[in-house]
């Protein structure tokens, strides 16, 4: 008997059918990535109900040196959570431990397990009246345990910070299969390091995230949210600094999308219109939130806005009076990546660079894809606020879709090499996976790779936690 049928065998009993699987068919859709770029294989399915049958899921893994790789929601883009490579895995899915252990009013903190869904962490925040804030297109679908473990961000990272940020303790299942139990509700715990940071955004390679204890905020009572025309990306990181100073952290989100992009939505997600009568190259979504009367949110949002056109940074606004507006313009700003796969293969680059340089980078990185690519068409959006911009390039109309897809490395270097020229980053919020290993070598430092490493080694000794990920 082979040792990973030994696995496999102990697998079965420990876990019992409804914690273990080997049917293909059950198998085959955890086998490809959200984009379906990266295909994997795996020699069973491990959906574990506790952290304890986690925990000797991985004992046995880890006895057997049989490869295990974590799986939440798959909703990621970098293949981080595809098997890879020639060597089967057990593949690991964390949607059977969806419980909420526990809600402490008192202390602003949500326990919840690795495999509860985004927007059910949200709804129960919201039905205790307070605010889970970390937002994603993918909610829906997208399990907690994924989230941290790629340090997601999303649409109110400008207020609230990433993932990381909004984790207070871990509970995580290690290498060799002990727990690891840190699920404090702390915000001042200074007794040496920081463990949890160690696990989160490290995509599943150095433990198995099973619970977390989350910052709780209180609801916001109001809102304010204006389409906004600007002439151009500079004017748009000037309105940034106009709205922060006007609104402080009453300011929530600042988005930044180009009319390609609004064109695209226009004409392939139905019910979107246009807000605005004209036609104009570039639009920022703002939104401001407080626990405070309404009517004085928006009328600091009318007055901020008054002032950009006064100085010539506004071109025309459009201020949501309703919900249904209000939403109706976050539906344009959400459905871009739906939109932009209708204009055929589209290159994507997740990059961030300092805010101040968002305008130089997007005119020089622009000009260059545009003359090494002929008839490219450049759909840039993304989270002005934060920096993270998402550069993606949609196929020249008469191109064949395989052949410009084909030079997606190619066209990540170029970009790559320009943003961390500006002192950014080629990772900004979907993380490394399989896509950008080689990036990671390329350019980070031989000290911080020698450092990962060493962690990694340390605490995966045998190598067998989501192999091939991050580090090759």
């Amino acid at each position: 008997m082979t040792a990973a049928r030994a696995a496999m065998d102990e697998l079965r009993a420990a876990l019992g059918p409804k914690g273990w699987s080997e049917d293909a068919e059950r198998l085959a859709p955890l086998l490809t990535d959200a984009r379906g770029r990266y295909r994997g294989r795996a020699l069973g399915l491990v959906q574990p109900a506790t952290t304890e049958e986690t925990a000797e899921a991985v004992r046995i893994c880890a006895r057997h040196r049989l490869a295990i790789v974590p799986q939440g929601g798959n909703t990621g883009l970098v293949g981080g959570a595809t098997p890879e490579g020639p060597d089967a895995a057990i593949l690991l899915q964390m949607g059977r431990m969806h419980r909420i252990r526990e809600l402490d009013l008192a202390n602003d903190t949500l326990t919840v397990e690795a495999g509860a869904i985004l927007a059910d962490v949200q709804a129960a925040a919201r039905e205790a009246g307070r605010l889970f804030p970390l937002s994603l297109a993918s909610e829906g679908s997208a399990q907690i345990g994924g989230v941290l473990s790629t340090n997601a961000g999303g649409n109110a990272v400008l207020r609230y910070g990433n993932a990381r940020e909004l984790v207070l303790g871990l509970e995580v299942v290690l290498g060799d299969g002990r727990v690891w139990n840190g699920l404090r509700g702390l915000r001042k715990d200074n007794t040496g390091y920081d463990l949890k940071q160690l696990f989160i955004g490290a995509e599943g390679t150095l433990g198995i995230v099973t619970a977390a204890v989350l910052k709780l905020f209180p609801a916001p009572s109001a809102t304010a949210t204006a389409l906004v025309a600007v002439p151009d990306p500079k004017a748009a990181v000037a309105l940034l600094g106009l709205a922060r100073q006007a609104a402080g952290e009453a300011l929530t989100s600042f988005e930044l999308m180009p009319r390609i992009g609004l064109d695209f939505v226009l004409a392939h997600i139905d019910g979107t219109r246009d807000p605005l009568a004209a036609r104009h190259d570039w639009y920022v979504l703002l939104e401001l939130a407080a626990s405070g009367a309404n009517a004085r949110l928006q009328a600091l949002l009318v007055a901020l806005l008054e002032n950009a056109m006064a100085e010539g940074l506004v071109a025309d606004a459009a201020l949501a009076e309703t919900l249904d507006q209000r939403n109706a313009f976050w539906r344009l700003r959400d459905s871009l990546p739906e939109a932009q796969k209708h204009a055929g293969g589209s290159i994507k680059h997740d990059v961030a660079v300092p805010v101040s340089k968002i305008p130089d980078f997007l005119s020089q990185a622009s000009a260059l894809v545009r003359e090494r690519l002929p008839g490219v068409r450049v759909c840039a959006f993304g989270h002005l606020g934060d920096g993270n911009l998402h550069f993606n390039l949609s196929q020249p109309e008469d191109a064949d879709t395989e052949a410009f897809l084909a030079r997606w490395d190619e066209v990540n270097g170029w970009v790559h090499d320009l943003v961390v020229g500006q002192g950014g980053s080629f990772a900004a919020e979907h993380g490394i996976g399989q896509m950008k290993r080689d990036a990671l070598t390329r350019y980070k430092s031989a000290v911080e790779i020698e450092l990962m490493r060493r962690l990694k080694t340390a605490l995966d000794p045998e190598g067998i936690l989501n192999p091939g990920k991050l580090l090759s």
